[in-house]
């Protein structure tokens, strides 16, 4: 079992920041791929960007357009989504993923653990 918590929304003006973080615990979170997710209110959850176990892959969504960034950190068992410039139409609940090695990042429903997700708001 891979316990996540997501932190760090909030409430934020168009090209505004914020940092989310996703904190891992239980059964070595490290092994595992990490992925963030999004889902705003009437929409399906949709892939934002992934990153390998070992930190040598990463993959963004192309409407991301390097305005967020994707990190981890092993030692700390934690993973960390940058946003950058955002805009309204990135209003939405953030979620954080956890995928068992050897599966499709890129499928939604391949991943095996999620958290409850933060909330980000960007007013215009």
């Amino acid at each position: 079992q891979v316990q996540l918590v997501e932190s760090g929304g909030g409430l934020v003006q168009t090209g505004g920041s914020l940092t989310l973080s996703c904190a891992a615990s239980g059964r070595t979170p490290s092994s595992y791929a990490m992925g963030w997710f999004r889902q705003a209110p009437g929409k399906a959850r949709q892939l934002v960007a992934t990153i390998s176990y070992n930190i040598k892959n990463t993959y963004y969504a192309d409407w991301v357009k390097g305005r967020f960034t994707i990190s981890r950190d092993n030692a700390k068992n934690t993973v960390t989504q940058q946003l950058n410039s955002l805009k309204p139409d990135d209003t939405a609940v953030y979620y954080c993923a956890a995928i068992r090695p050897g599966r499709r990042v890129m499928l939604t429903t391949a991943y095996d653990y999620w958290g409850r997700g933060t909330q980000v708001t960007v007013s215009s």
